[in-house]
């Protein structure tokens, strides 16, 4: 609307540059002429300006015509007869609260969102076939078939374990498959929240902690039996030690530890009495200070 505005003026402003009015007139008549042409030209070169904000890309529009290649941010000169579509291609979520079955036939309220962006090499083939609109119309549907699809594969009480993500980069994987080709870049697929029918909960609550209880004494078990084995090959250590000492021992080493003995106390300055002939045959040392 308003390039034609501007080819109007431009018109009209060499109208009146170059029609015939009597003197007094042609001074006026110029100056308006050359104002509407100025005005005409500056609204051309408005329109043929366009500044595409960081974060998004372009595509020209030129009377039905898509342009293959779109516009950078930053400012770009363009057909002033185009229109140029503003497309996002940052990190965009959409939210689903979906009631989905699971392997066992059971019903559960499943909280999950996706994270994904435009494909700027291919805003203008999403643009042409689908429209600015193209998460209501491509990912959408598909996150909420796929989620079903996905989920019907898993059973309740693994969405309580590690499995729930394997089961977030399952549907990340196949929700890639179906909207990756048409230009929407998936990024990640986190599940919000989980909810299971109260029974349901109790009930795989209850064998979860009666499985960490068996755990539990498994462990205190097999500690019990290490500590066991730890006190029987300390007790066969300190029985072969005494055997080996014993073997060892005789009569006649302990009569010659004796007799040394013996010489180291009669060799030193301390007063005794030593009377020869003791048990044993072993001489017997009587202090004579006490």
């Amino acid at each position: 609307m308003a390039f034609l505005i501007a080819i109007g003026m431009l018109i009209l402003g060499i109208i009146m540059l170059v029609g015939k009015q009597q003197n007094k007139q042609i001074q006026n008549q110029k100056t308006v002429g050359v104002l509407i042409l100025l005005g005409a030209i500056g609204l051309i070169f408005y329109k043929s300006v366009v500044v595409v904000p960081a974060g998004h890309v372009g595509v020209v529009d030129f009377f039905g015509t898509v342009s293959k290649n779109s516009l950078k941010p930053g400012i770009n000169l363009v057909n002033p007869f185009a229109r140029v579509e503003k497309m996002s291609v940052k990190t965009q979520e959409i939210k689903e609260l979906a009631t989905v079955p699971t392997k066992e036939g059971l019903t559960i309220s499943l909280e999950v969102s996706v994270l994904y962006h435009l494909d700027a090499s291919k805003a203008p083939d999403v643009y042409k076939t689908v429209g600015p609109v193209y998460s209501d119309i491509i990912l959408a549907p598909q996150f909420r078939s796929v989620i079903r699809t996905v989920t019907a594969g898993y059973e309740a009480k693994a969405l309580y374990t590690s499995v729930r993500e394997k089961l977030a980069q399952g549907i990340a994987d196949e929700l890639k498959k179906v909207v990756e080709p048409r230009g929407i870049n998936i990024e990640n697929v986190p599940l919000r929240n989980i909810q299971l029918p109260v029974k349901v909960s109790e009930a795989i609550e209850e064998k979860l902690r009666a499985e960490q209880e068996s755990e539990r004494m498994q462990f205190v078990l097999q500690k019990e039996t290490l500590e066991a084995d730890r006190k029987r090959i300390e007790g066969q250590g300190i029985a072969d030690f005494q055997k080996i000492v014993s073997e060892g021992l005789n009569k006649e080493l302990l009569q010659w530890k004796g007799i040394e003995a013996t010489e180291k106390l009669a060799a030193s300055d301390n007063a005794k009495i030593v009377v020869v002939g003791g048990k044993d045959g072993l001489p017997l040392i009587m202090n004579t200070e006490k």
